[in-house]
């Protein structure tokens, strides 16, 4: 299962690599969120994934899941989808404002008006 999880891991991080390097600012919100879920998904496999019980000790649980990873995948999911949405809101003030999301026409002139 471990191998089948650095696959998509990998492809997770290469894709969100590709976007982030395009001009587009929606492909590059894209992008952050994939590279996002890519590091869930790389805390969740290094802390393993074997354990059959919950996290709760009990007499005589001996193979049980660790919570630590768990607890950070969700404070970084949370935090994530903050910054998706301000994003999100960003870019559609962005394109309202200025009518492109392309990158390069959004970096400004140097010269005086």
């Amino acid at each position: 299962m471990e191998i089948l999880l650095a696959f998509v891991i990998g492809f997770l991080f290469m894709a969100a690599t590709y976007l982030l390097l395009s001009k587009s600012l929606l492909r590059i919100i894209i992008g952050t969120g994939l590279l996002s879920h890519g590091a869930h998904l790389l805390i969740l496999t290094m802390g393993g994934l074997g354990g059959e019980a919950p996290p709760v000790l009990t007499d005589g649980a001996r193979d049980f899941a660790d919570p630590l990873p768990q607890a950070l995948i969700l404070t970084a999911i949370v935090i994530s989808f903050g910054v998706t949405a301000f994003f999100l809101v960003l870019a559609y003030r962005t394109y309202q404002d200025l009518g492109t999301d392309d990158l390069s026409l959004l970096k400004g002139s140097d010269e005086l008006e």
